[in-house]
C-alpha cells in the first residue's frame, strides 16, 4: 500500500493523474480569448520558467499553468512569491500565446515518443549531474522534458566511429550499464521501459519511459548469441550499418539472419544511415515493422540519412516509421523547415507512417526555436496551424511509435513458436 501511495503520488506530482481532460481543438479555439478570473499556482515540473517565443532568452519573468487555464504568476518580489487575484488585465509580453496552450493541452493528452536521444554518451563525458533537478550541460533533462511533454524516449547507444569487434561489445556494455545507473538514480523521473504496455504505464505514473537503443551494428560483434544477450539487457533497437553484414551493396546472407533473429527476439531494425540497398532488403526479409530513427525527406534537403520519396513510399506500404529529426542539417534551421519535412514524409508514406526525433545531445545543431527538449510544443503549433487534424498529430507524437512497438512484440511471440533460437556464424554464411 506504501507503494502504491508513493506511485500516486509521484504520479499526481508529475501531472498525469490529476489533469483534467485537455480540451479538444474546437474548444480550445473558443476559449482562446477568454481570461480566467483568478490566478492559480505554477504546475509542478514546468521548472518555473515560461515559454516566452525566445529561444535564447532564459529570464523568468511570468509563469503559466496553460492547463489550469492560463493565469499569470508574477515573478516574487524578494523570497516571497506574490499571487495576484482578481479580473484578469491585458496578457503579458512573457504569456504563452493562444497558439501554444492549444498546444501544451493537445501534449497532455498525447504525449511526444521521441525517437533519439544522444543522452549516454554526454553523460559519460560529465564528472557529476542531476536530470531530476535540472543539468545545464545537457539539453535534455527531467525538467525539459516535463515542459516539453516528453513521454518515451530512445537512449542512443551509438558509439564514436572507429570502434569495433570487442571493444565495440564492450562499450556498448558500459554505455547500457551507464543507462541503467542513471534511471535507477532518478526514480521519480525515469523509467527503463521494454514494451508498449510498459511505456504506457510508465507515462500513466508521471515518469518518462526510457526505451534502449538504438546501437550501432558493430555492437554485436557478428555474433546472433551477442544480439539475444543484448536484447536481454534491455535493447530495443538496432541500426544496420557499419558493419560487414550491411554495407553499400545491401545485407549478405548473414545480415538477412541477423533481422530475422532481430524479428524473433523483438529488436526493432533501424535503418537511418543505412545504404540503400540495405533499407530494400530489410524491408522485403522483415516481417515486423522497421524504423529510420533519424531520417528527413531527402527531396527537400539532401543529407547521407534522409530518405528519398521511392524509399518513403515503401516504408509506407511496409507499415514502418520514419521519425524526422529536428536538426538542422538534415531538415533546416527553422522550425517552418521540420515542418515542411514532415508535410512531405506524411504525404508519401502516410500518417501512420510519420514520427518525432529530436536528436538533442548528439552533437547536432538545431533550428531557431526547437534548441532542446522543452520545445516540442513550438512544432505543434506550427503543425495546428497549418491544419493537421487531432488525429494525425496523435499519431505523430504517439501513437505510431505504440503501434511499432505493439507489432514488434507480436511479431516476436509468434516467430518464437515457428522457430528457434538461429546459432549461425558469420563464417558460415558469408565466407
Amino acid at each position: 500500500m506504501a507503494d502504491l501511495q508513493d506511485e500516486l503520488q509521484a504520479a499526481g506530482e508529475a501531472g498525469e493523474l490529476d489533469t483534467p481532460p485537455a480540451p479538444t481543438r474546437a474548444e480550445a479555439t473558443r476559449t482562446r480569448d477568454r481570461r480566467p478570473p483568478a490566478a492559480e499556482p505554477i504546475a509542478p515540473g514546468d521548472d518555473g520558467h515560461p515559454d516566452d517565443g525566445e529561444a535564447d532568452d532564459v529570464r523568468p519573468h511570468a509563469a503559466t499553468d496553460v492547463r489550469r487555464g492560463g493565469a499569470d504568476v508574477p515573478e516574487a518580489l524578494g523570497d516571497e512569491a506574490v499571487v495576484v487575484a482578481g479580473p484578469a488585465g491585458p496578457p503579458s509580453p512573457s504569456s504563452p500565446s493562444p497558439e501554444l496552450a492549444e498546444a501544451d493541452a493537445f501534449l497532455v493528452a498525447h504525449p511526444v515518443a521521441d525517437g533519439y536521444s544522444g543522452l549516454p554518451w554526454v553523460l559519460r563525458q560529465l564528472p557529476r549531474y542531476d536530470l531530476e533537478l535540472g543539468e545545464g550541460g545537457v539539453d535534455t533533462d527531467v525538467p525539459r522534458m516535463r515542459k516539453g511533454h516528453i513521454g518515451a524516449l530512445f537512449w542512443s547507444l551509438h558509439l564514436p566511429e572507429g570502434l569495433a569487434g570487442e571493444r565495440a561489445v564492450g562499450a556498448t556494455l558500459e554505455q547500457l550499464d551507464l543507462v541503467r545507473t542513471v534511471v535507477d538514480a532518478h526514480p521519480e523521473g525515469l523509467r527503463l521501459t521494454h514494451s508498449a504496455g510498459e511505456t504506457t504505464d510508465a507515462r500513466n505514473c508521471g515518469r518518462v519511459a526510457v526505451l534502449l537503443g538504438p546501437a550501432g551494428a558493430p555492437a554485436i560483434g557478428d555474433s546472433l548469441g551477442i544480439l539475444r544477450s543484448l536484447h536481454t539487457l534491455g535493447l530495443k533497437a538496432l541500426t544496420l550499418a557499419g558493419a560487414s553484414w550491411a554495407g553499400e551493396s545491401g545485407l549478405s546472407r548473414f545480415g538477412e539472419e541477423v533481422v530475422r533473429e532481430m524479428n524473433r527476439i523483438g529488436v526493432l531494425a533501424d535503418l537511418s544511415g543505412a545504404s540503400e540497398e540495405t533499407v530494400r532488403r530489410a524491408l522485403a526479409v522483415s516481417r515486423a515493422p522497421v524504423v529510420c530513427t533519424r531520417s528527413a525527406a531527402a527531396a527537400l534537403r539532401p543529407h547521407p540519412a534522409n530518405l528519398p520519396d521511392d524509399l518513403l513510399a515503401a516504408l509506407g506500404e511496409a507499415r514502418g516509421l520514419c521519425m524526422v529529426p529536428l536538426t538542422a542539417e538534415q531538415t533546416g534551421p527553422s522550425v517552418r523547415d521540420v515542418a515542411d519535412h514532415l508535410d512531405h514524409v506524411r504525404s508519401i508514406a502516410g500518417p501512420e507512417c510519420v514520427g518525432l526525433s529530436g536528436a538533442y545531445d548528439s552533437g547536432e545543431a538545431h533550428p531557431r526555436d526547437l534548441t532542446d527538449a522543452s520545445c516540442y510544443p513550438r512544432l505543434v503549433a506550427e503543425l495546428m496551424d497549418r491544419g493537421w487534424s487531432e488525429p494525425d498529430l496523435a499519431l505523430l507524437t504517439w501513437g505510431n511509435v505504440q503501434r511499432v512497438l505493439r507489432t514488434a512484440d507480436f511479431t516476436a511471440r509468434a516467430a518464437r513458436d515457428r522457430r528457434e533460437a538461429s546459432t549461425a556464424r558469420i563464417a558460415e554464411l558469408d565466407g
